[in-house]
């Protein structure tokens, strides 16, 4: 079989072709010409894309999958193969269609992890804890590469399919139905629920009523592994009368976490089940955050069959994902530089706590890419407030969606000045070569971490800085 992917760089559609290479398929895609954190794991695989956009790109497929960006629907190449009746449908359909596994004759017993935050750690999670038991999972992260998995796509010969389950919209030009909806797994998690895509939500009224539709199409014998602590879930529950799990802080969860130690990169953490302790379990990345999304790990595997302690030896294998606090290096004057794909205002309060955790004595300077006019406009006054934990913080401007239009009501500008009320040392900075300037000027030493924070391209940075 011939697959093609049109937008086939993006974090949800390279591990698709990943996992179509690797069931046997001929997989061809194109993209523009730009660098991803997707090209690496593109090039390990074996796939060149086709650079742009051309009628001639399809070829003789059997199956077209398209990204919501490049004009989702309305790309030229996804209009040449509905002229040669080839079939087409969205990543979010294929990721339902995969997890299904007619496609591949298989069947797959499916575990869909969602939420606002962690759903990508989460995922990365679990496909590890079963990889570095021999079970040998099919999975799909949204991310450029997972250390302790080798890749963010696979198709394995285990019978599990972990997928992270997207609550954004199938293409905004054609099909409004949310991501998340084309997924029907065995087993949902969702780690957290809050308002954001707010080009897709017009409150949290309705986020929490398409996150209530996605749990309530789970099957009878399906089980709900969810957060208790937070209250969006606990109404989302109301009225919710088939099986769920609840994980948490709070007491009143069936699962707790009774105490979490924090020292350097680990995270050591403490759990018990319906009020009988379970035991201690260690993370090799940092944060309260991640202790949670680890409990929700320890949930899922637990009802798949693992033992406690087969749980905690995957647990220990995981690493991180690309671009989740990642290490890339020192400076040659001897800060240490990391990078992390945060973006929404709780994710960065959460992001730069687990950082200051582990240098609870170091300067730490964060370099903010606000990511698309809707999201900084609709979250302006959290953002505010998100970075309580640095001593320094550079924004750049706004990284605007190709799925959104220029707003000259709302910009980095504006957020700098309405954020120097509240953090004595910020600064607009609105270049990444600006940046650049200004870091290789200070030239931070070995008391400095510096962290680079968005869901653009200021990852692109470290590429430009001296590094050793």
């Amino acid at each position: 079989m011939r697959v093609h992917f049109v937008g086939i760089k993006g974090v949800g559609m390279t591990p698709l072709a990943i996992i179509a290479k690797e069931a046997g398929f001929i997989v061809t895609g194109s993209d523009v010409a730009q660098e991803f954190i997707t090209d690496a794991a593109l090039k390990k695989v074996g796939i060149t894309p086709f650079v742009g956009f051309a009628s001639d790109h399809v070829g003789d497929v059997a199956l077209v999958i398209f990204s919501g960006a490049h004009g989702g629907s309305a790309n030229i190449e996804v209009k040449a193969a509905q002229e040669k009746r080839i079939r087409v449908i969205s990543q979010g359909e294929a990721v339902g269609l995969f997890m299904q596994g007619d496609i591949f004759d298989r069947n797959f017993k499916g575990v869909s992890v969602t939420g606002t935050h962690g759903k990508t750690t989460t995922s990365a999670m679990i496909a590890t804890v079963l990889s570095q038991n021999n079970f040998d999972p099919s999975f799909l992260i949204g991310t450029g590469d997972v250390g302790s998995l080798g890749t963010a796509g696979h198709f394995g010969k285990g019978p599990h399919f972990i997928a992270e389950a997207d609550e954004y919209m199938t293409d905004p030009n054609s099909d409004k139905t949310i991501k998340f909806m084309w997924q029907h797994p065995q087993i949902a998690v969702v780690t957290n629920i809050e308002f954001d895509h707010p080009d897709v939500y017009a409150s949290l009224e309705d986020v929490k009523k398409a996150f209530s539709e996605f749990v309530n199409q789970l099957s009878e014998k399906g089980v709900l592994v969810v957060c208790g602590d937070d209250k969006e879930i606990r109404d989302i529950l109301k009225g919710y009368n088939k099986r769920f799990i609840t994980y948490g802080l709070n007491p009143g969860n069936d699962y707790v976490l009774t105490r979490v130690n924090i020292s350097g990169t680990q995270t050591f953490f403490w759990v018990s089940a319906y009020g009988t302790p379970v035991g201690e379990f260690c993370l090799r990345v940092p944060g309260e955050h991640n202790a949670l999304n680890a409990l929700a790990t320890i949930i899922v595997n637990l009802e798949l069959g693992l033992s406690t302690e087969k749980i905690k030896k995957g647990l220990l294998a995981f690493r991180g994902s690309k671009r989740r606090l990642e290490f890339m290096g020192n400076l040659v004057t001897g800060a240490e530089v990391y990078d992390d794909y945060a973006h929404h205002p709780t994710e960065l309060k959460k992001t730069l706590q687990a950082l200051r955790g582990q240098y609870p004595k170091k300067n730490i300077v964060a370099i903010f890419q606000p990511h698309t006019y809707s999201r900084t406009k609709s979250l302006f006054n959290d953002f505010l407030l998100s970075f309580e934990y640095v001593d320094s913080v550079l924004v750049t401007d706004i990284y605007a969606s190709l799925r959104e239009g220029h707003d000259e009501t709302i910009s980095s500008s504006m957020l700098v000045d309405a954020m120097k009320q509240y953090h004595a040392d910020v600064l607009y900075l609105p270049s990444r070569e600006d940046v650049v300037k200004y870091i290789d000027e200070k030239r931070f030493k070995s008391d400095t971490v510096i962290v680079t924070l968005g869901a653009g391209d200021v990852y692109k940075i470290h590429s430009e800085l001296k590094l050793r």
